[in-house]
């Protein structure tokens, strides 16, 4: 099996993802935010997936041994560089996530949720409990609950997938598009810093990350069958998940509009 027959296998639910109907249903400012104020739950996760790949494919701990792969060890320490330690649109060194976090205070976002999440992994001390200790919506838990999960299971090759399958070039090239629009319409609103992440992620996902992520489930699974088929399923089910999210998203959108 190769990375393609993954491909082929994903390809209905990656589809439905960029074809989702929440995309036309973000008209206003108001939808901008409860878009952001959702999904950064999944840039958040992302990162987790990333430095879960990093404890797994490099030496993390004292005394250093050499892992068995270099290249799939300089491929992960290329991404983990680049999603931990990029350049924000001002110069600094942020990860991503700070960028997203900074670009929704920057267009009036609450980040309230996102905060008290992780303030609550911090006091609690597992993230199981907070998720599910949280008022966030099921999907979005569920959504979480997976990602991990994935992760405490610690098999490489299926945390590979689900940072793989589970990436922002999962966010069409329509939406940079709905932030132009806005940007044009509500110049007193600050859209900068969240064009620049959307433009910046989906670039390194295209041109260098995804080409290296792919790279990288094709060095760990190797020609093991058993292995090229759990790819398979985490990979759909994180996308399954995914599309969970965009539909929580979505039903909040109608429910505040019903409301309006």
């Amino acid at each position: 099996m190769t990375i393609e027959n993954v491909t082929a296998k994903i390809a209905p639910y990656k589809r439905q993802l960029l074809h989702h109907s929440l995309y036309q249903k973000v008209q206003t400012i108001d939808d901008l935010h409860c878009f952001l104020e959702n999904h950064v739950y999944a840039v958040w996760d992302f990162m987790s997936l990333l430095k879960a790949l990093q404890t797994k494919l490099t030496c993390t701990t004292t005394p250093w041994f050499a892992t068995k792969n270099p290249e799939t060890r300089y491929l992960i320490n290329e991404i983990v560089l680049a999603e931990e330690s990029d350049l924000s649109l001002d110069g600094r060194r942020l990860s991503h996530y700070e960028m997203y976090v900074e670009s929704m205070h920057a267009c009036g976002a609450n980040t309230r949720g996102i905060e008290q999440l992780i303030a609550d992994v911090h006091s609690l001390k597992n993230i199981f409990v907070a998720i599910k200790k949280s008022d966030l919506h099921p999907n979005i838990k569920a959504f979480l609950d997976f990602t991990f999960s994935v992760i405490e299971q610690g098999k490489p090759h299926e945390i590979a997938a689900a940072f793989t399958f589970g990436r922002e070039d999962l966010i069409p090239s329509m939406f940079t598009e709905i932030l132009a629009n806005f940007q044009k319409n509500f110049p007193e609103i600050d859209l900068n810093q969240l064009v620049y992440y959307f433009e910046r992620h989906i670039e390194l996902d295209a041109d260098e990350h995804g080409p290296m992520a792919l790279q990288m489930i094709t060095d760990l699974c190797g020609t093991d069958a058993q292995k090229w088929e759990e790819v398979i399923a985490v990979s759909v089910e994180a996308l399954e998940k995914r599309i969970g999210l965009w539909d929580a998203i979505d039903e909040q959108l109608l429910v505040k509009e019903a409301i309006i």
